[in-house]
């Protein structure tokens, strides 16, 4: 991570960025895997410089009592769900871990529509003995990131690289349990939030989204 912030044109730049650090990668071993919908068109531009197939992981932050926008956790889509609990904002509001998970497993139907309509059914990419790249647009309290990652590792991949462009300092720290490599490029102390590290930073649409693997999944089928 560099000792000075770092600011992104837009995604694009960063994912381009992005791409430039990360180590050579075979693209027959290797999926790139986006948390949507900011982290795609990230994802695209490590895809086009690296010729890789594109998946996404859905995950959706479980929100706190009667302050939605707080998380509580985060739970990811999937055959077995993966739930992380945000520890001391559960105990401010009495929530236990059991609570947690109730209020998450209530997104499932939601996570489940949008991933059919990013993908039109398609089948997730196999990753058991893959690498694996994981890319986001930034991260702020990684509630998200780890339930993606706890998801990813249900797979078995050979190596996790998770790529980011704004993130904690002590991201490492966080992740070492579900990445073998983290690759981050501007503190999100500089900013205070991941948006303040790009000049611009419009919500990606779902048309975009759509795009992206419309466009990336064929290679995975070759």
């Amino acid at each position: 991570m560099s000792s000075q912030p770092v600011v992104f044109k837009d995604r694009t730049e960063a994912g381009r960025r992005l791409a430039d650090a990360l180590p050579a990668l075979d693209p027959a071993e290797t999926v790139v895997i986006a948390l949507p919908r900011g982290g795609v068109p990230v994802a695209v531009e490590i895809c086009a410089a690296y010729d890789l197939p594109l998946d996404l992981v859905l995950v959706r932050k479980i929100g706190a009592p009667g302050q939605p926008e707080l998380a509580v956790g985060a739970i990811t889509n999937g055959d077995a769900p993966q739930v992380t609990v945000n520890e001391s904002v559960a105990r401010h509001f009495g929530l236990s871990r059991q609570d947690v998970e109730e209020r998450g497993y209530l997104l499932l139907p939601e996570i489940a529509r949008r991933r059919q309509s990013y993908l039109h059914g398609r089948t997730p990419l196999a990753l058991k003995g893959k690498t694996v790249v994981v890319v986001d647009d930034g991260v702020a309290t990684g509630a998200t990131l780890r339930a993606s990652l706890a998801a990813v590792q249900t797979a078995e991949p050979k190596r996790v690289i998770v790529a980011l462009p704004v993130g904690p300092q002590d991201l490492a720290e966080q992740l070492h349990d579900l990445a073998d490599d983290i690759i981050c490029l501007s503190d999100l102390r500089y900013f205070g939030a991941v948006g303040g590290a790009y000049r611009s930073f419009p919500q990606t649409t779902d048309a975009e989204v759509r795009a992206a693997i419309d466009h990336f999944a064929p290679r995975a089928k070759a």
